[in-house]
Order: structure tokens, then sequence, then C-alpha cells
């Protein structure tokens, strides 16, 4: 056990050396991928925690929704469920209802909430959506940026071989040490990003398609209150 960890912390010493002792390009490879990656996971966690309180605030809305004996009963209760997208779209479609009340004294354009409900639906997707490129856009160049660093140490190594001469692990092992390195921390950087990009994708289309939902109920629930 003591011979485990031992190895581990000389692994780790090892990695760092090869980190501190690299050349200005895989330097600013590693950085550039580390950067990558720190802004990728706060994305992720920032985005793990809206859409878990999205989900939730939405089935508590729907349920307080689906009670409620009027439109004024279901504005009072919103209040509790600001985090539910839910919300944002019946206020589109009550605050349309509002403006026909006001100006006509009853409702009596029903496309016109439709298409309100459209609008907030498109809203709410948009904010769901925010960041969600940024995870893509790490999945898709950090490989890449990786396989530059992967290459330049390659280069590296070559250079080093023909300057010592004669074939020696002593020569290329460094430069051949950093492009693995650089290898490693692309990928390190883009798996992440691109599992929870894909999970993020599903749940945001899920939420999208319960609005959908939503919005059918909004116009049914009109319907019947105002006997159109």
């Amino acid at each position: 056990m003591t011979s485990a960890l031992f190895a581990g912390f000389l692994y780790q010493v090892s990695i760092w050396n090869l980190v501190s002792t690299a050349g200005p390009v895989p330097t600013a490879v590693l950085s550039i991928l580390l950067l990558f990656s720190v802004f990728s996971w706060a994305v992720i966690f920032s985005k793990w925690n809206a859409l878990r309180q999205a989900r939730t605030a939405n089935l508590r809305f729907l349920r307080a929704f689906r009670k409620a004996p009027g439109m004024e009963a279901v504005a009072a209760a919103s209040e509790q469920f600001v985090q539910a997208p839910l919300v944002a779209v019946f206020d589109f479609g009550y605050e349309e209802i509002e403006r026909q009340m006001k100006r006509r004294g009853g409702m009596e354009n029903l496309p016109a909430i439709e298409r309100c409900l459209l609008l907030g639906v498109s809203e709410e997707m948009a904010k769901l959506e925010r960041n969600m490129s940024w995870l893509a856009t790490t999945a898709t160049v950090t490989p890449f940026i990786g396989l530059f660093g992967t290459v330049w140490g390659i280069i590296d190594a070559f250079q080093s071989l023909g300057l010592s001469g004669g074939v020696s692990l002593r020569a290329v092992g460094p430069g051949i040490a950093h492009a693995l390195v650089a290898t490693a921390m692309g990928l390190a950087a883009a798996i992440p990003a691109a599992v929870f990009y894909n999970h993020f994708g599903h749940v945001i289309r899920e939420i999208g398609a319960r609005m959908d939902d939503f919005s059918l109920e909004f116009l049914n629930f009109t319907e019947r209150l105002f006997g159109k």
C-alpha cells in the first residue's frame, strides 16, 4: 500500500515536472486547454443546478395550475415558482389576456394568445440553451488543440534527436512526454464537455416539450373560462 502511494506521488511529481519544464508553445497549449476545462466545468455545474431547479419548479407549478379555479389564482401562485420556465410561458399568455380584457372587455383573439405563448416558449428555450455553445466548442476544439500540442512535441523530439546525433531516449523523451500530456489534457477537457452537452441537450428538449404541452393546456383552460 505504501509503495503504491509512493509510486503515485512520484507519478504526480513527474507530470508536474513535465508541465513546469515545457517550452513556450507547449505551455501555451496546456494553459489554453486548462482554461477551456475550467470554464466548461463551471458551465456544467451551473447548468446542472439550473436545469434541476427548473424541472422541479415546473412540476410544482403544473400541479398548482391544474388545481387553480381561475387565471388570477394561477397568477398569484406563480410567484412561488419563479424558477419554472412554465411560469414565464404562463406570464406571456396571461398578459395578452389582460390586454384583451382591458381593450375589448373580453377575450376575442385566441390566435394572439397562442402567438404570445410561442414567444414565451422561444424565449425560455433561449435561456435554457445559454452557454451550451461553450460546451460544444470545448468538445469540438480541445482535441485539435491537444493534437497541435502533440505534433509540436513530436517535432521537438525529432529536433532533439537530430541535435544529439544519435538515438537516445534521453533526447526524445521530453518532447514525446509533452506531446502525450497535451493529448491527455485535450481529451480530459473534451470528453466531459461532450457528455454533458448531450445530457443537457436531452433535458432541455424535454423541458421544451413540456412547455409546448403547457401551451396547449393554457389554451384549453382559456377556452373553458371564456367560453371560446
